[in-house]
């Protein structure tokens, strides 16, 4: 198949042009990362309003198979068609699912419309990255990715303080607030990244490719979303999921390595660095979405705040996240390697972790506060970094694919994480509230006794803000249960962070490519102007 040419001539974007261009891609961000997030506040609120509580998983489910899934082929389609129009679509896409889920009337249109907004979603995560590579050289990179990092950081606060904010007022603007944000990113890229250009070339798609991966990792997304809650580990559905997905997978690697042009190149995996970056990347998303999403349960079970409370009380966080980002941007720009950044934030994010299991129930707010910056400093040392050596391990012919492979394994690590620790969690509790419970109980004046055995007292930790109406030993012991949980929780990711330790040491500390930030630029030869010429017209597709 065979696409005319749109440009010919490559040209560089100003400074300028690359603000208001990161306007847009951050904005786009902004809004994909939101939505991990933004619901899970909401959802009781959602299902009083539309019922069906026994599909209320489904909401965050769909959108984290959808994204997730996704994230591949969204790089490797840009590679091949271009990034202005992908990257449109995906936004798009976007739209559409958060003004269809805006007006969802029941929970099954709710479900397939977040379904929509994570197909969107899995676009505007990979394609920022891939985006501004293609106009930024990897040496200046950092300082603007730096501010890619922020917005995780903003997000991972911003998410449940909005939603626990609309909750309280109209559900619906969770959805309806990203089509004005997502508007003004469709503007700004759409005029900006007409500057871009790049040459089409002769491609194929490799569709059976992309219909085993997105197979295969929603049948392994489905099992690790569904075992031991809709079903348990060991039953025929989760175990028939997981074999499917794992059969699934190998086709998918044995098609890959006979595509002339395929979703993901596998011989990217013979480079150290890729493979290595890849990997940390992994244990780094099971380590950062499979953990922090646990502090926020703690603000509202042990000290009772509220779910936007909680969010106000997590600014400690998005300050580490935020500042160490872009300072570590900036540093790694003017230094021009990058290896000791991650490694650093491998080490800082175990030593947090060790200190979030020293939480008590009666810790207070300061120390808390001091431990979350502590995770949000490790955070931000590691998360553009990695993003950044992988992109430089790649010729610029695979950035698009390459970019998506980093997205794609951080975001699968984090859902391999919610799965894993959330099990680790439940089992941990149960066992703790088995003991403590009967022990509190029986403190209680017989009538009490009599209405929590026969089942009357029943209680979930899934309603926070119900655990105030319980008689305060029946509090303490939810309370001292929940801590103690955590405790294995934290323990278990200080010991995953360590592989990822191990894993950014072995990493070779390349130079990053290009010239350093601010430094006047050296005359070129013939040859090198015809490389730079030949780089940027693949670069640009």
């Amino acid at each position: 198949m065979t696409a005319t040419t749109e440009t010919t001539e490559p040209a560089r974007l100003s400074h300028r042009q690359i603000l208001l261009l990161m306007v847009g891609l951050m904005t786009g961000m902004l809004l994909a990362a939101l939505d991990q997030t933004i619901v899970g506040t909401a959802l009781p609120t959602i299902v009083g309003k539309l019922g069906g509580i026994e599909h209320y998983s489904w909401v965050v489910t769909a959108y984290l198979l959808a994204s997730t899934a996704s994230t591949p082929l969204y790089g490797k389609i840009s590679d091949l068609y271009g990034r202005r129009p992908v990257f449109l679509f995906a936004i798009s896409t976007f739209l559409v699912g958060s003004l269809l889920a805006g007006a969802s009337q029941n929970m099954t249109e709710l479900i397939i419309t977040r379904g929509i907004q994570g197909m969107g979603a899995g676009g505007l995560m990979t394609l920022a990255f891939t985006i501004i590579s293609d106009v930024v050289s990897p040496r200046e990179r950092g300082r603007y990715q730096g501010l890619f990092g922020a917005v995780f950081g903003l997000s991972s606060v911003a998410g449940p303080l909005a939603g626990g904010y609309f909750a309280d007022h109209n559900w619906r603007w969770i959805f309806y607030i990203n089509v004005p944000l997502g508007l003004i990113a469709l503007a700004v890229c759409y005029h900006v990244m007409r500057l871009i250009p790049f040459h089409k070339r002769e491609h194929a798609i490799d569709w059976w490719g992309a219909l085993l991966l997105v197979a295969g990792v929603s049948s392994i997304l489905l099992g690790l979303s569904w075992g031991g809650n809709q079903y348990a580990w060991g039953s025929v559905q989760i175990i028939g999921l997981f074999v499917i997905g794992g059969v699934l997978s190998l086709v998918f690697l044995y098609v890959e390595s006979k595509m002339a042009e395929p979703i993901l190149p596998l011989q990217l995996f013979r480079r150290r660095t890729f493979a290595l970056a890849n990997g940390a990347g992994f244990v780094f998303g099971l380590v950062m979405f499979g953990s922090i999403i646990f502090i926020p349960l703690y603000l509202q079970i042990v000290k009772g705040a509220s779910p936007t409370r909680s969010g106000l009380l997590m600014l400690p966080m998005m300050a580490g996240i935020i500042v160490t980002s872009v300072t570590s941007g900036r540093a790694i720009s003017k230094i021009g390697r990058y290896k000791w950044f991650p490694v650093a934030g491998a080490a800082t994010l175990i030593a947090g972790m060790l200190l979030f299991r020293q939480l008590q129930v009666d810790t207070s707010m300061a120390l808390a506060s001091l431990y979350m910056v502590v995770i949000g400093v490790g955070l931000g040392l590691c998360m553009q970094a990695l993003i950044l050596a992988v992109q430089n391990a790649v010729e610029m012919r695979d950035l698009g694919a390459a970019t998506s492979a980093s997205t794609f394994f951080r975001a699968l690590g984090g859902s391999f994480g919610v799965a894993i620790l959330g099990t680790v969690l439940n089992s941990r509790l149960n066992t703790e509230l088995a003991v403590r419970m009967k022990e509190a109980v029986a403190q209680l004046p017989p009538a009490m006794q009599a209405k929590f055995a026969s089942g009357g007292g029943k209680i979930s930790i899934n309603e926070p803000q119900r655990l105030k109406e319980l008689p305060d030993v029946i509090h303490s012991a939810i309370s001292h249960a929940f801590v103690a949980s955590l405790h294995t929780v934290f323990l278990t990711t200080a010991l995953v962070a360590i592989i990822a330790l191990v894993l950014t040491l072995a990493m070779p500390n390349e130079e990053l490519r290009g010239p350093a930030a601010g430094s006047k630029p050296t005359e070129a030869t013939p040859e090198d102007a015809a490389a730079e010429m030949e780089a940027q017209s693949q670069s640009m597709i």
